[in-house]
């Protein structure tokens, strides 16, 4: 995937003042993240009514009444995850797409996992508008990973556990990183989990708050079902 190709419409003086923040802040520190940031058009990824806010460290609403987070967040996370551009990444939870083109541009390649059709569709339409060919979108449930592409040599959640679900765990490549926000409904912490061999470490990070992970691993949605 070549700069060039990405699309643009007159936002790039608004995304450089937001890296410039990001930078200033100390969100960001990698210097891969912030050419990310930099180039991929995070307003194509909200609706039209909403570009004039794209570039504003906030949420946004998007289709399915569902956020797409606020880019110091997404940024955190990134920092924590450290992709870089000869690794597989899993992301657990597709949204609107703008972090898997994040991830895209700075990794080898990136297997999405969304449990909503109609996101994950929205989602490819972003994502490949910006002819990425390196990104697999697929609908299941994201708790349970994804068996016959692992293992990830980094794996990011981008919604709410209990508690870091087991298969995901298991599909983490030995060296490799996985964040997930941790804790209840409405409070949560960043975990950072690094696999050597066996032995898995988990360090608790920055607090966060995200919607809850529904699945098989995670919670159960608002009609009690896990699935």
């Amino acid at each position: 995937m070549k700069s060039e190709l990405i699309i643009d419409s007159g936002f790039a003086f608004r995304r450089s003042l937001m890296v410039e923040k990001l930078w200033r802040d100390g969100v960001i520190t990698n210097p891969s993240i912030a050419e990310a940031f930099e180039i991929i058009p995070r307003h194509l990824f909200v609706p039209k009514s909403l570009w004039h806010k794209a570039y504003e460290d906030q949420p946004l609403p998007i289709i399915h009444d569902q956020t797409i987070s606020q880019p110091s967040v997404i940024a955190n996370m990134l920092e924590i995850l450290e992709p870089r551009k000869d690794l597989r990444v899993l992301e657990i939870g597709t949204g609107s797409g703008y972090q898997t083109a994040l991830l895209a541009f700075l990794s080898k390649c990136v297997f999405s996992i969304e449990r909503i059709k109609r996101l994950a569709d929205y989602a490819r339409a972003n994502v490949y508008a910006l002819k990425f060919d390196n990104v697999t979108i697929q609908v299941f449930d994201g708790t349970l990973g994804w068996k016959a592409n692992a293992p990830f040599d980094r794996i990011i959640v981008s919604a709410a556990a209990p508690a870091a679900p087991k298969p995901l765990l298991e599909q983490l490549k030995d060296g490799g990183r996985m964040v997930v926000p941790e804790g209840t409904r409405d409070k949560q912490h960043i975990c950072l989990y690094t696999k050597v061999g066996n032995k898995i470490e988990r360090v608790v990070l920055n607090e966060v708050s995200f919607v809850p992970l529904i699945g098989a691993y995670g919670w159960e949605d608002s009609c009690g079902n896990s699935s």
